[in-house]
């Protein structure tokens, strides 16, 4: 049911009176949750409590928090910073949040932006902090010091930063209009039968589950090919299982089926998809299929699609990685996967504390290799470049391919 902005409203007057300092924040926080995407300006809009005591909530949360005789947070005396300025733990979190990095298999953030960096631009926004307090509210935030790990695919492009940048501004103006964004790409493509697969999970001691000892590929037994289709606003995936290869016409056929089973019921009065994917493969900018493809999605669906690539040497930063595919392995570590169905099972069992569902299923089409498209049916598509890297981001209007 959709929740409108005047009944979050009178849902909030009703029932933060009747709570304390502590419990305000609480239920604040647990709304955000809720929300996901855009949660946070919501429910501080609706509710009247300050963004500044959301994030603390949030935090609070994700650490435990039970039930307890205390009002206020622990501690005394002066006050911090952040309550004395309520708007500087939210413009932080907006300043490092485009420049946020992480290992796709690990919960951990950190950002590209020194302390001295932040502080230097917080100061200049009219906040006075030092490069220590902004390290102090990092941690608030989730933020970690870590050390370097091998996520760098080759040489950088000079506007790499740029790129993330101008991709977050058009997500983020997409989603603000309530329209879907997407991540899109394909995972690992696995072996399918007794096979061994990494990690663990429990069995009854000394009845370990049985698999082959070598992983000689069943010529009989194609691999499985998931390509995932990651909803970033409802925290909500898709994954089609597929064994005829990963080609441009497999990853908008997933697109498309995507949008029929669960686009279209919860965006129904979209008029644009934005599409976020990785430089290269299937859905790479350089790929005349891919865009050809998307033409027939968008004029078949009346949405305008924009893409934006991530730049090359980055697909590890795309969210679909961290957000869901991350958690799809974990979940499947230690068992073999011995059948399709096996697989498209346990991809739709996939879910997180945060609210991610995932819904799958096998793709038994045909989607040849080795298709040429021509100069002129590219030329057809109604593809409009940006200004910024128009190699990287355009936008593919529903009109028909031009003639």
């Amino acid at each position: 049911m959709e929740v409108t902005e005047e009944g979050l409203a009178g849902f909030f007057s009703v029932v933060l009176p009747l709570l304390d300092e502590r419990q305000q924040r609480l239920v604040g926080a647990a709304a955000v949750a809720l929300f996901g995407r855009g949660g946070q300006r919501r429910v501080a809009e609706a509710s009247g409590l300050a963004r500044n005591t959301l994030i603390a909530g949030v935090k609070e949360l994700a650490g435990g928090a039970g039930p307890s005789p205390r009002v206020r947070r622990p501690g005394g005396g002066r006050k911090r910073k952040i309550d004395l300025d309520p708007d500087l733990l939210v413009l932080l979190d907006e300043m490092v949040d485009e420049d946020s990095r992480g290992d796709p298999m690990s919960p951990l953030r950190w950002t590209a932006k020194s302390t001295r960096q932040l502080a230097k631009a917080l100061t200049a926004a009219g906040h006075d902090v030092s490069s220590t307090l902004v390290r102090e509210l990092l941690g608030m935030l989730g933020f970690s010091l870590q050390a370097p790990a091998k996520a760098v695919e080759g040489r950088q492009h000079p506007d790499r930063d740029g790129q993330f940048r101008y991709l977050n501004g058009q997500a983020r103006e997409h989603l603000d209009a309530g329209e879907p964004v997407i991540s899109v790409d394909t995972k690992k493509k696995e072996l399918v039968g007794e096979y061994a697969n990494g990690g663990q999970e429990y069995q009854r001691q000394g009845h370990p589950q049985r698999v082959l000892v070598h992983d000689f590929p069943d010529p009989e037994m194609p691999k499985a090919v998931p390509y995932g289709v990651y909803d970033i606003g409802s925290d909500e995936g898709w994954v089609s299982v597929g064994d005829d290869g990963d080609t441009a016409a497999f990853a908008v056929a997933s697109i498309r089926t995507w949008w029929q089973t669960m686009g279209a019921e919860r965006y129904p009065a979209a008029t644009q998809l934005m599409i976020t994917a990785d430089a290269g493969g299937s859905n790479g900018y350089r790929v005349r299929m891919w865009k050809t493809e998307l033409a027939k999605l968008a004029a078949d669906t009346g949405l305008a699609i924009t893409v934006c690539h991530y730049p090359p040497g980055t697909s590890k930063w795309n969210k679909i990685e961290h957000r869901m595919f991350s958690f799809i392995t974990k979940n499947w570590r230690g068992r073999p996967l011995t059948s399709y169905r096996t697989i498209v099972e346990l991809i739709a069992a996939t879910t997180t504390e945060s609210g991610l569902t995932i819904r799958a299923a096998r793709d038994e089409g045909y989607y040849p290799r080795g298709i040429r498209i021509t100069d002129q049916e590219l030329a057809a598509v109604p593809l409009t470049p940006h200004d910024w890297h128009g190699e990287w981001n355009y936008t593919i209007s529903p009109d028909h391919p031009r003639r």
